[in-house]
């Protein structure tokens, strides 16, 4: 993330870490920029679906195009914007990529905005939000 960061030039502030180490820490508009440019990611449904289809490990493109039933450039399109987020890995195995989440926060954070909205919506609605899985349209 620091080096993304460094890549749109977001601000940076130097100061010493403990046991005297430099540490990068960026400024309040750095920090809030990166915000943005994270939840831009998570912004679109197919993305949503995608990481969703990472929960239980790596991928490759092919399976994770077959289970969403949309095409493989366009899942190669969307992990290439998660990947430049820093919310995938990707790892050669002969000629396929297989993509898997970079971290078990980005599933606390999606399941923590679905808890949200589902309290939000409360009832009835609230239920098949917990189990249904937005709808991809138009691919």
């Amino acid at each position: 993330m620091r080096e993304n960061a460094r890549q749109h030039g977001l601000g940076t502030l130097r100061h010493r870490g403990r046991k005297g180490k430099r540490v990068a820490r960026m400024d309040a508009a750095g920090i809030s920029e990166l915000h943005a440019r994270v939840c831009k990611a998570m912004a679109d449904p197919t993305r949503l679906l995608i990481i969703n289809e990472l929960r239980d490990g790596p991928r490759s493109v092919g399976d994770v195009a077959e289970a969403l039933g949309i095409s493989q450039p366009n899942v190669s399109r969307h992990l290439a914007m998660l990947r430049d987020r820093g919310f995938v890995t990707a790892e050669r195995f002969g000629a396929s990529v297989h993509y898997g989440l970079a971290s078990p926060k980005i599933l606390r954070a999606m399941d923590l905005l679905r808890e949200f909205m589902a309290e939000e919506l409360g009832g009835h609605a609230a239920e098949r939000l917990a189990v249904a899985e937005p709808a991809v349209t138009g691919q």
